[in-house]
């Protein structure tokens, strides 16, 4: 199976600079899956206008450092690289110390989650514990299972298993 995965970096979406950066202990033990709740988008120019936003409503409004997530991946099953490999997030509040944090993005209460965007996670997975940044026997989350919130919505949360099979 292919191990690479294609990562639209930070620069290719016109990512602002962190405030600051805080690294991650060690390999994340945790992943925490997460949707936006915002508009879901399927190709690169919306989904750079998606990020764009998130970024300014994470640093604007919620006070962020960056855009909370470490990875998002679009409908297409494209990966843009949040807060990246081994950066704490801020994406799951008491928790974000040994996790990384990955969203779909859109709203999967109304959305069923693409399988392109599955099978992209799932290669994004197996290469982050390929590469030393996830543990190989981590543990998947739902945001839900973590905090009182209806995130990563209805129908992604009931996909989680797709994620597990396998990595």
């Amino acid at each position: 199976m292919e191990q690479t995965v294609n990562i639209v970096s930070r620069q290719q979406w016109g990512a602002a600079a962190p405030k600051q950066k805080e690294s991650l202990e060690g390999p994340a033990q945790r992943v925490v899956i997460h949707h936006t709740a915002l508009q879901s988008c399927k190709d690169l120019a919306e989904c750079t206008d998606e990020l764009l936003t998130i970024q300014r409503l994470h640093m604007k409004e919620r006070h962020f450092d960056d855009i909370g997530y470490n990875f998002l991946v679009g409908g297409d099953g494209s990966l843009f690289e949040g807060r990246g490999w081994g950066v704490m997030g801020a994406h799951t509040k008491g928790h974000n110390g040994d996790s990384l944090g990955i969203a779909f993005m859109g709203n999967f209460n109304n959305d069923t989650p693409s399988r392109e965007a599955i099978l992209s996670v799932k290669q994004l997975l197996m290469s982050g514990v390929l590469q030393g940044f996830i543990r190989p026997e981590f543990a998947l989350y739902g945001h839900r299972d973590l905090g009182a919130t209806q995130c990563p919505g209805e129908n992604l949360y009931a996909a989680l298993s797709q994620l597990r099979s396998s990595t």
